[in-house]
């Protein structure tokens, strides 16, 4: 059964679930975050609606930068700006950041230990018709590798907000990982959340089966569990933390 304390959406498993994209949820909490922080800037890589950062865009001209399709100097700038006391968020696809600027982020912003946040949106193969070249299958992999970088794959758009203003926080290096697609919404407003903090979001009161999941693909999880309920006794945890 669905875990109570956690006050998820009840509705979950209905087909006509309400569904979000997840990156949706990383434009509204930056948003809500530069509203309570001016320290906060963003900046994006020509892709400012896909990635929704378009929100904060709109509201704070002043705090946003436009690099283009300059991935390497996205990190680099950035980099440049919490130097001197600001908290970049950084978007694109994250087929290009983490993926072009990959030595970037390593050597201007891990090895400094920049708190640049860094949201790679179209994740996965869930981008579809835009093919392999845009399809990121190893930016977890890549991220999760790099020293003083926290990895964090949230399971909805209202998980993602709640990620992006505890973001701000760390004082670390941070990839937000953000899928295309529209994603049923899974957690509520009183579902607690925590940077590093797994949580049990299917029960069971003898589990013979333990399923982890991660970002979108949670939602495939539940359902499995709920079609096995009576069957076999399984738990579904959500990591939304990849790392630590």
């Amino acid at each position: 059964m669905l875990n109570p304390e956690l006050k998820l959406n009840t509705k979950l498993f209905d087909k006509n679930v309400e569904q979000i994209p997840i990156r949706q949820g990383f434009g509204e909490g930056l948003l809500e975050a530069g509203e309570k922080d001016q320290r906060i800037v963003g900046l994006c890589a020509d892709l400012t609606e896909s990635t929704k950062m378009n929100l904060f865009a709109e509201k704070f001209p002043r705090r946003f930068i436009e690099i283009g399709v300059a991935e390497q100097n996205l990190a680099g700038v950035a980099s440049g700006l919490a130097a001197m006391g600001k908290i970049p968020f950084i978007s694109s696809y994250a087929m290009f950041s983490p993926g072009r600027n990959w030595e970037q982020i390593r050597t201007t912003i891990c090895y400094n230990d920049r708190p640049v946040k860094i949201a790679g949106s179209h994740t996965g193969v869930s981008v579809g018709p835009d093919g392999g070249t845009h399809q990121a299958l190893e930016d977890i992999a890549i991220t999760r590798v790099l020293p003083r970088m926290i990895v964090i794959s949230p399971c909805d758009s209202i998980e993602a907000r709640k990620t992006t203003i505890a973001s701000v926080d760390t004082g670390t290096p941070v990839y937000i990982r953000l899928a295309r697609e529209k994603t049923p919404v899974m957690t509520t407003e009183k579902t607690p959340f925590e940077i590093g903090k797994a949580q049990i979001f299917w029960k069971s009161s003898k589990p013979q089966v333990g399923i982890i999941a991660t970002g979108a693909l949670l939602h495939q999880a539940l359902l499995a569990a709920e079609a096995l309920e009576g069957k076999i006794e399984v738990e579904v945890m959500n990591l939304s933390t990849i790392k630590p």
